[in-house]
């Protein structure tokens, strides 16, 4: 198996192609983005930002970081990897983006099912904390800070584009993927941290309706449902959890100190994976 940085970059600005020179990505019309000390490239022009530091905070990513280390997610992580093993082509390279890869965490997985396959890697994310943290710990992936509104990626360039708790934007992706290429997808269910989520909040609102249509440009190809119980042994774990969530923000102060008095927790993960061709 041997693993690349994928280089079929986009000027965030113009939508040209960017080739590396020296220390910087420049496209044709002259505009230059340096690649920081780490090894990973800031694509997210300050005007196309909503805020001066967007997306996860270093706390965020931190958490997120610490509870993925300790192995709590992945039985969605082997999930997510044996639809890939079907969705990548089993000649030549194949190409792979993680559209909102956090820490990284799900992408560095994905080699060690690749077998004999050849796998060009990039993972786009629009905190700087996320794709810091990522570059920190894998040199074998192209981390871009960039946006799924805009993917700094040259079109119909990508095999498989993973989308995992993230903000799909299928317009996005139909231009990035290549002819037959795919999405993983990975969302909440229903029941997902309902132990937590009840603690935390005064009521619980009906689920989101996730809808079984394929989004335009695609066609689906498979829905599969993850569950299982998932034992909190101690306060960190609960914290980092939710922390690394959007629950902290959400919940009132009475039900995160609620939280925070917990010494352990079970909760059920409940995840749906779908799968999305091209048409």
């Amino acid at each position: 198996m041997t693993t690349m940085p994928f280089d079929a970059l986009a000027c965030p600005l113009d939508g040209c192609s960017l080739t590396p020179s020296e220390k910087t990505w420049r496209c044709e019309n002259g505009h230059s983005f340096d690649v920081a000390r780490q090894g990973y490239v800031h694509l997210l022009p300050v005007q196309k930002k909503r805020t001066l530091d967007p997306g996860d905070s270093k706390e965020m990513v931190a958490a997120r970081q610490r509870f993925l280390k300790a192995g709590f997610y992945a039985k969605i992580a082997d999930a997510v990897n044996n639809l890939a093993l079907q969705a990548l082509p089993t000649e030549g390279v194949a190409s792979v983006l993680d559209a909102g890869s956090g820490e990284g965490y799900y992408l560095r997985l994905l080699p060690n099912i690749a077998g004999n396959r050849s796998l060009a890697m990039i993972g786009v994310d629009i905190s700087k904390w996320a794709v810091l943290a990522a570059a920190k710990q894998d040199k074998q992936t192209q981390w871009v800070v960039g946006s799924n509104a805009n993917l700094p990626v040259l079109s119909e360039s990508l095999d498989l584009v993973l989308c995992l708790f993230g903000f799909p934007v299928y317009g996005e992706f139909a231009r990035v993927l290549k002819a037959g290429g795919q999405v993983i997808q990975v969302d909440s269910g229903e029941d997902h941290l309902r132990e937590l989520r009840e603690i935390i909040y005064p009521e619980l609102k009906p689920p989101a309706d996730n809808e079984s249509t394929a989004p335009e440009g695609f066609r689906q190809l498979d829905s599969t449902v993850v569950r299982f119980a998932l034992p909190l042994p101690d306060r960190d774990s609960i914290a980092d959890l939710l922390a690394m969530t959007p629950h902290l923000y959400r919940a009132t102060s009475e039900g995160l100190e609620k939280a925070a008095a917990l010494e352990s927790l079970d909760v059920t993960v409940d995840v749906i994976l779908k799968r999305f061709e091209t048409c």
